[in-house]
């Protein structure tokens, strides 16, 4: 989940009253969403569409003679996602609108170079079956975190926390190449990411209440995009390593 500036971080999940008219509202949060889903669901679609054309070719790839091979051209590739994420985080607010959705762009593309090898390290049907167990467990998520009444934002730092565990787990597997480790490991991020959809689309639309009609909304979108896009990918990846079969 990006940390990026928002203008209201503990603002409620609905509109103070009298603020905005509801019917008004509500239309301007339907296509607010509808835009934050579109800019995701396009991007995830680009980053599919890299990752499977660089890949091409099996061994023979690009994919293949390039990260696998190693090099400092394959940490550039890998690297390069996380260093987008990081603009887009902490230069959001000064940056114009079109600049920002060039760098989601750019940074859809650095993860599809970067997600490339999971297409040579898996069999295609076990990428499809993950693929379509995400998308379901997705959209009931995130269907839940914008329909329900509950306040998830005292679960916010929990799942922050539990995330910050969860990459140092991972880095000390590295080291001992545990097999239970990692399946715990995966088994958590899956649990993690499935709770940070829920609540990053509540997020999503509690901001919109603070930034509709102002010229934060266009950021707001992206940087709302971003941050489910980055659940999406990430429950893809562990339900991927749980449950894939490996070439």
């Amino acid at each position: 989940m990006a940390n990026w500036s928002d203008p209201r971080p503990n603002a409620s999940a609905f509109p103070a009253a009298g603020t905005v008219g509801t019917e008004a509202f509500d239309a301007g949060l339907r296509s607010y969403m509808l835009s934050v889903y579109n800019y995701m669901l396009s991007g995830i679609l680009l980053t599919g569409l890299v990752a499977m054309f660089f890949s091409w070719g099996g061994l023979d790839s690009p994919a293949a003679h390039i990260l696998i091979g190693g090099g400092p051209l394959a940490w550039i590739i890998m690297l390069a996602p996380l260093g987008f994420v990081f603009g887009m985080s902490y230069g959001a607010a000064r940056m114009a609108p079109s600049t920002l959705q060039a760098m989601f762009w750019g940074f859809a593309v650095a993860m599809g170079l970067s997600l490339s090898t999971v297409f040579l390290r898996y069999t295609g049907t076990s990428v499809a079956q993950a693929f379509f167990a995400t998308s379901a467990a997705f959209a009931g998520l995130s269907l839940y975190g914008y329909t329900t009444k509950r306040d998830l934002s005292a679960f916010g730092t929990f799942l922050v926390m539990g995330l910050v565990g969860l990459i140092v787990a991972m880095v000390l597997n590295v080291f001992f190449q545990s097999g239970p480790l990692a399946l715990v490991i995966s088994i958590v991020g899956v649990l993690l990411f499935a709770g940070l959809t829920a609540y990053d689309t509540q997020r999503a639309k509690s901001i919109y209440a603070h930034v509709a009609g102002t010229q934060d909304e266009p950021r707001m979108v992206i940087m709302s995009a971003l941050n489910l896009y980055l659940d999406f990918i990430n429950m893809f990846l562990f339900i991927l390593r749980m449950f894939g079969n490996r070439n």
